[in-house]
Parts: structure tokens; C-alpha cells; sequence
């Protein structure tokens, strides 16, 4: 039995679909449904039980769980611009402790999701080595509520026994429901399609043009592999990086786009809300030595190609 958080959103419902394919149905889902987008992430896939996530943590809470062997825990407030505290100490920190504790106490495989949000503004570099890990300084509550918890699972001495992913800028299908979270491309599809234009932040920083800050983006399916080899690797453990390793700017993304609907490229430079101006990236990009040594061999998809196929998807998907 593979229990999945966070079921039902964007990278949890991907690694459903993806556990599906390769022939696992007797799943645990866990998630909290609040709108009719999210739950169609669900839609034809394979599973035995389904618990909203407050109910799920009861369970866990009173040992109800049995023949469990993997918790995949994708779960989490992912808002990058909520300011409640305490909604992220317990979502985000105490829940994930609560099920990571359940986990070691019953030798249960343990898979988190952590974030390249934790890096900060880069300034500490984006090894994922554990001192580099420890020194990270979030801009934002979501950063710092996945810094605690990798903290802790340092100071517990737990990362040789479980696994946590710094997952860097995932896109792709399944995201719809995420609003204002929801990749710049899942966002300005529709608009670059019919009208030829996007629009993207202004720069506020010398060192980076409009449009030239960088991302390390990565297409969600690949982030699903990265997950999946964690689960068929149960004696490689820590925390990794989930990224290409390469950084590209938003107008590399939006040139992609523009080229994937066939359109000339017509970009619009917008103020950037004050609330992001002093909490903004400039520049994300993930060490990826660490994963490589512990074996993950596959290639990353380009940037190009990964968009490309996502507009494919895009252009047919009937929830947007």
C-alpha cells in the first residue's frame, strides 16, 4: 500500500497517474477537496481509498493505518504570498512531522516535499549538501515552513533514513486549479494563443534585464521520475534537489511558448506587486551533483520540448 498527499493537486495527482501506469492501484489518496478543478485531477484514476486530510491525520494519529509501505507526502499550503502563520505551522511543519514520526516508528518509507523556496535569494548557493540546507533563509512563510521541517529532520538525524525534494519551478499538466500559483504558462496559454502577447514582471534588480531573471524550470513529469526513483531506491535517502540543473530566463520561457503556438514573440513588461518586490528570486538554479551520485541517471527534458508538449496539452484540455 502507497499512501499519496496531496492527491489530488499538481505534482501528487502526476505521481497517481504515473504510479497507475505502472500497474499500482492499491493506494492511499489523501487531499482536501474544495473545487470542482481539483477533484478532476482524479478523474479515471486507479485507487482503494481516498481520506480528506484532516481525517487521514486522525488516522495516523490513532495507528489506524495498516500494510502501508511508502507515504509519498506531497501535501502542503503552497502559496508563496499567504502571510498566515499558523495556517503553514500546521499544514505545512507539524503535519509533515506528525506523519514523518508515524513513519519511522513503523519503518515506513518516507518521501516529503520540500522547496527550492528555501534558498532564499540565493546568497547561501543551491547545493543540497546538509550544511548549505541548514544555513537556507526563506523570502516567504511557504519557504520557511519547509526549511523547519528539513531543519528538524537534520537535527533528528533522520535524512539517512528518509527522503525530502527540493522540487525547483514545476509545470505542467494538473495545475489548474492553483490560480495565481499556477505556472506562467499555464497562465498566459490562452493569451498568447489568441492574442500573440504575454506579460511579464519588470526587473528591479541591475544585474538582470526585463524578463531576464532566471529560473531553473522543470516539467512536471520529469519531477514525477525524480519521485518515482526515490520509491524503487529504498536505500538512497537525504535531501535532493529537483531541478535540470540549468537555469533559463522568463523570456526563454516565453519565446518557447510564442514558438510552440506558433506566434512572433510580443512581450509586455509589467510592475511587479509590491508584496513580491522584496521577496522575488532572481535567480534559481539547482545543484543537481547530489542526485546524479545517488544514481538518477535520466536526462531532463529542455525547456523548449517541455513547453511544447505542454501546449499540446494545453490547446485540447477542456478545464481551461
Amino acid at each position: 500500500m502507497i499512501v499519496v498527499t496531496g492527491a489530488a493537486g499538481f505534482i501528487g495527482s502526476c505521481i497517481v497517474a504515473k504510479l497507475n501506469e505502472r500497474g499500482e492501484q492499491d493506494l492511499i489518496l489523501v487531499d482536501h477537496l474544495h473545487d470542482g478543478l481539483k477533484e478532476k485531477n482524479l478523474e479515471g484514476k486507479k485507487y482503494t481509498q481516498y481520506h480528506d486530510k484532516k481525517d487521514f491525520l486522525e488516522l495516523v494519529k490513532q495507528d489506524q493505518l495498516t500494510n502501508v509501505k511508502c507515504v509519498i507526502h506531497m501535501g502542503a499550503c503552497s502559496s508563496t504570498t499567504l502571510q498566515d502563520e499558523k495556517y503553514f505551522e500546521e499544514n505545512n511543519y507539524q503535519y509533515t512531522r506528525t506523519l514523518a514520526q508515524w513513519a519511522m516508528d513503523h519503518g515506513v518509507r518516507f518521501i516529503y516535499a520540500s522547496s527550492a523556496a528555501t534558498y532564499g535569494d540565493g546568497s547561501t548557493g543551491y547545493c543540497d549538501d546538509d550544511e548549505t540546507v541548514r544555513q537556507c533563509s526563506p523570502l516567504n512563510l511557504y519557504g520557511e515552513s519547509k526549511q523547519k521541517f528539513d531543519r528538524w529532520a537534520l537535527d533528528e538525524g533522520l535524512t539517512d533514513k528518509i527522503v525530502g525534494l527540493k522540487f525547483f519551478n514545476v509545470f505542467g499538466p494538473n495545475e489548474y486549479h492553483k490560480g495565481d500559483m499556477r505556472s506562467v504558462v499555464a497562465k498566459a496559454y490562452r493569451r498568447v494563443a489568441d492574442e500573440g502577447e504575454i506579460s511579464l514582471f519588470k526587473s528591479y534588480n541591475e544585474h538582470y534585464g526585463d524578463g531576464q531573471q532566471m529560473r531553473d524550470f522543470i516539467y512536471v513529469k520529469d519531477a514525477v521520475d525524480v519521485v518515482l526513483f526515490f520509491v524503487d531506491h529504498a536505500a538512497i535517502n537525504g535531501i535532493f534537489n529537483v531541478g535540470t540543473g540549468q537555469a533559463r530566463t522568463w523570456n526563454n520561457l516565453a519565446e518557447a511558448l510564442f514558438a510552440a503556438v506558433e506566434r512572433p514573440s510580443s512581450i509586455e513588461y509589467i510592475e511587479m506587486p509590491e508584496v513580491l518586490k522584496l521577496r522575488y528570486q532572481y535567480f534559481t538554479q539547482a545543484d543537481m551533483t547530489k542526485l546524479r551520485n545517488a544514481g538518477y541517471t535520466k536526462p531532463f527534458t529542455l525547456l523548449e520540448d517541455a513547453v511544447g508538449d505542454y501546449a499540446g496539452y494545453l490547446s485540447a484540455h477542456r478545464y481551461l
